[in-house]
């Protein structure tokens, strides 16, 4: 496999762990827009001890999920108290502080960064994506993953249910926390530097759009919102030439002319993430979808229909 798409590849599969890692708060009505401050004390605790200590990629990779989930944890009691926007705006807070904080560590390299001695191939990545996948659907098949649906649907009949509404907020906002933090691991050692610019807001925010454009409704959702916004920036690279091609020969335009500006890409990418927010608010995949495509549900309407 070539260069190009074997690192496509490691990126789509390091952003499908990163979207799980937001999905699982959210699964429970949580808007988490620290991921990125989550991502990079994943990517700077694998750089850290590779470079210092050179540890082999699995420890790294094990001592970023436990470091982010730790963390996770401790700033879960404070920040889940909060309710709505304050939520959004204290998620948001914690990122800037992580990357602050790195920012000034003559220890994390500051605003140089740090190299990652340890590379990992694209195969890496892909495997520990489809075992993240598999694992997240596992677990919303499970009670746990009931209860946070139900938290996620009306907090006050779950409570009056007897759920614990801050136990199972704070293991999903823990969890996902560590699954951020191993994508930050994978992050560093594939491109083998890690500097705190690469962790900026809007990290933040195009992994939030992941999953609610995805969906939020199912484990399907932030599979195929981070499959669907990570591949289209690099299929207009192709197709946007080939469109300028098209309309130039409509109008019978001639000569040479000058290819479009990567720019454009992203234009593109805001007006069908704004179509999507109109006509999809619910995103790509809900629940319903997922009933229709079911196999006994198929079978069972054919029952049904050869009855009647």
């Amino acid at each position: 496999m070539g260069g190009y798409w074997s690192g496509i590849l490691a990126i789509l599969a390091i952003n499908v762990i990163f979207a799980y890692g937001i999905f699982l708060p959210v699964a429970t009505g949580q808007l988490n827009l620290g991921g990125a401050g989550f991502q990079a004390v994943g990517a700077y605790a694998a750089a850290y001890m590779s470079y210092t200590y050179d540890w082999p990629v699995a420890l790294t990779l094990i001592l970023a999920m436990v470091v982010t989930g730790g963390i996770g944890f401790a700033v879960a009691f404070p920040i889940l108290r909060l309710r709505g926007v304050y939520l959004v705006l204290g998620t948001f807070a914690f990122a800037e502080v992580v990357a602050g904080l790195i920012l000034n560590s003559e220890t994390l390299g500051g605003a140089i960064g740090l190299p990652v001695p340890a590379f990992v191939d694209y195969e890496v990545p892909v495997v520990l994506a489809a075992l993240v996948t598999l694992f997240v659907f596992y677990l919303m098949a499970t009670r746990f993953g009931l209860v946070m649906r139900a938290v996620h649907d009306d907090e006050v009949v779950s409570d009056l249910m007897g759920v614990s509404l801050r136990g199972v907020k704070v293991a999903a906002f823990a969890v996902g926390a560590g699954l951020c933090g191993l994508a930050g691991g994978l992050y560093a050692h594939t491109f083998t530097y890690v500097e705190i610019q690469a962790f900026n807001a809007l990290v933040s925010i195009n992994v939030l759009l992941f999953v609610l454009l995805g969906g939020t409704q199912t484990a399907f959702g932030p599979l195929i919102g981070a499959a669907f916004f990570t591949l289209l920036p690099e299929a207009l690279r192709v197709l946007l030439p080939q469109l300028q091609a098209s309309v130039a020969s409509l109008f019978g335009a001639a000569g040479d002319m000058r290819a479009p500006d990567d720019s454009w890409r992203f234009v593109i990418l805001g007006c069908v993430t704004v179509l999507m927010m109109v006509f999809r608010p619910e995103g790509l995949v809900t629940r319903t979808l997922v009933e229709r495509f079911k196999p006994r549900r198929r079978s069972g309407l054919a029952a049904a229909e050869a009855s009647a």
